[in-house]
């Protein structure tokens, strides 16, 4: 078994507490559904033990303890905030972090009802959010460059995702990315970024945005980036009242914006079609999730 396919079970969890927070050993532990990653065990009623699974590197983890005690504060949405390290050792030679859990259900498992809330939700967030980053703030690896850099993973995403279920909609796909590989670049300052703001990266209650979780992307740069969820997130109709009370974005973002959404629209489909092939890390409830984002893309909406 390579360390990539450790089995993490709750009496593992359990043990690795009494070793290193045995204060918190006697707490009741769930396991919780999803994650690739990272897998997500609940501890007691307010907190969480993230376990480093299939990422390669501690990296996105050190940098949720770095940056998220810093970003919690002045967010108005819950956020999960690092409480006690876990470090690797010869019973498990990986990261793990003890967090505090964000309640709600994750939006690829929920719905957004209340449209109009949850826009002027998520502009608030993305406004709070979207400061200058210091000069130390993480830059972006996978995620965060001009779209014009990222035609590579768009061509990937649209020859791997089912023919069947975009056939009619190609040309209008590539049209939306050409003009965002046409927009103009970021030129302001570089600022706090979310970097994978998708549906099963937010919680949902009571028809509404609740919480952003999983900052392991994040980093300083363009918060187009961000913008993406208008339509990734967001029920049809709802993306200009977003941009209308995010009012910091110009024409130029929006682009972008619009075309990375129709990337991570690809995306999300391409991982339903792998989890309705019973391939690892699919995710079925990605696929709906991707298709209808797509659609709101080319609606513009």
């Amino acid at each position: 078994m390579t360390d990539t396919e450790l089995e993490i079970t709750a009496d593992l969890v359990r043990d690795l507490l009494q070793e290193q927070h045995p204060d918190l050993a006697g707490l009741a532990i769930r396991e919780v559904a999803g994650g690739w990653g990272n897998q997500m065990w609940r501890l007691g009623d307010e907190l969480a033990v993230r376990m480093q699974r299939m990422d390669p590197t501690p990296e996105l983890q050190l940098k949720e303890r770095r940056w998220l005690p810093v970003l919690a504060p002045r967010l108005p949405l819950p956020v999960p905030t690092p409480v006690r390290f876990g470090e690797p050792s010869e019973r498990f030679p990986k990261h793990w972090t003890v967090m505090t859990w964000v309640p709600g259900e994750p939006l690829d498992h929920g719905t957004i009802s209340r449209g109009a809330h949850a826009a002027d939700t998520l502009a608030g967030f993305l406004r709070a959010l979207h400061v200058e980053a210091p000069a130390e703030a993480p830059i972006a690896t996978d995620f965060g460059a001009h779209p014009r850099d990222c035609t590579g993973g768009f061509e990937h995403f649209l020859q791997a995702v089912d023919p069947g279920d975009i056939a009619a909609d190609v040309g209008a796909v590539r049209a939306v990315w050409d003009d965002a590989v046409a927009a103009p670049e970021w030129e302001g300052p570089p600022v706090w970024v979310h970097g994978d703001l998708h549906p099963a990266n937010v919680v949902v209650t009571d028809g509404t945005l609740s919480g952003i979780v999983d900052f392991g992307a994040m980093f300083a740069g363009d918060p187009a980036w961000d913008l993406a969820a208008a339509w990734v997130l967001l029920p049809a109709g709802t993306a200009a009242r977003f941009f209308d009370m995010y009012a910091q974005a110009d024409e130029a973002a929006i682009r972008r914006a619009r075309g990375l959404a129709a990337m991570k629209s690809l995306f999300l489909m391409l991982m339903g079609q792998n989890g309705d092939r019973g391939l690892p890390g699919g995710k079925p409830a990605w696929g709906p999730a991707g298709r209808a984002a797509l659609d709101r893309v080319l609606k513009g909406v």
